[in-house]
């Protein structure tokens, strides 16, 4: 439930921040109750698509079998992790003008379509966050136990998610924005690296990859990880008691490159 808690609560604050920013421009440029109606109708487009997303890798899952089911989960691991990566390095370098960005779309938009550009943006940006969760939910699901308490998970991560966009809202003092990104950034780095650890155990598992040395130590003594700590662990950031040397050698080639993408450009004189 941990991830999919995670995962719900961390994709519906960006949402709502999305929506409050759209909101709060229509609200200040007299777009009067057509705007806000061409907001909450994108609103709903915007989920419907991600929750076709959702059905559809649902539904191409359930047409595949043996082989064919196993190389379409791995891959779908393999996506998801290389989205939250991607996701967590655009916010890094872009996140500071979300709001400015999503202004001057929004004008252009209205400025081209009227209020159909307004439902159009609106939908599109529920859209990429909606799909982002579904890719991200789908991995989650595929991890030993993910499909435990999804619904009651998913529940508790958009309550929370509502008090978290109030408290960003508000502007209280011991969450801001660059706070909240920063901490679910890495916090989302971490579970990108436990959904690649799974699809590098199901490659192991199938022969497509080399264990090398398996296992390279055993410290399920200190923390096992078919047991309830270690199995949230497990899920949440890779952990394994009993790793391969292929599987240490994925662990610290993931570090080494998202490291170094997160450092800051060097400017040329």
């Amino acid at each position: 439930m941990g991830s999919t808690l995670f995962i719900v609560w961390r994709e519906s604050v960006e949402a709502m921040l999305v929506v409050g920013i759209l909101h709060s421009w229509l609200k200040f440029n007299e777009a009067g109750r057509a705007g806000l109606r061409a907001l909450w109708l994108g609103v709903a487009a915007g989920i419907g698509l991600a929750g076709a997303l959702g059905r559809a890798m649902v539904a191409a899952q359930g047409e595949l079998s043996g082989q064919a089911l196993e190389w379409f989960q791995i891959g779908m691991l393999l996506v998801a992790a290389a989205l939250i990566v991607q996701m967590v390095l655009w916010m890094r370098r872009h996140g500071a003008g979300m709001r400015q960005n999503l202004h001057q779309n929004l004008a252009i938009a209205v400025q081209r379509s009227g209020l159909l550009g307004i439902a159009i943006v609106a939908a599109l940006a529920i859209a990429r966050e909606g799909a982002e969760a579904a890719v991200f939910l789908y991995g989650a699901s595929l991890e030993p136990g993910g499909t435990a308490s999804l619904v009651s998970g998913a529940a508790l991560g958009f309550a929370l998610a509502g008090l978290t966009a109030w408290a960003l809202g508000r502007g209280l003092r011991f969450l801001d924005y660059r706070r909240f990104f920063l901490i679910s950034g890495w916090m989302l780095l971490l579970f990108a690296l436990a959904l690649l650890v799974s699809a590098v155990d199901r490659l192991i598992g199938a022969g497509l990859l080399p264990a090398l040395v398996d296992p390279l130590w055993d410290s399920a003594w200190l923390l096992d990880d078919n047991r309830r700590v270690g199995s949230v662990l497990a899920a949440l950031v890779g952990y394994r008691a009993r790793p391969s040397l292929m599987l240490v050698i994925v662990f610290a080639l993931y570090w080494l490159v998202v490291l170094r993408a997160m450092r800051p450009a060097r400017r040329h004189a």
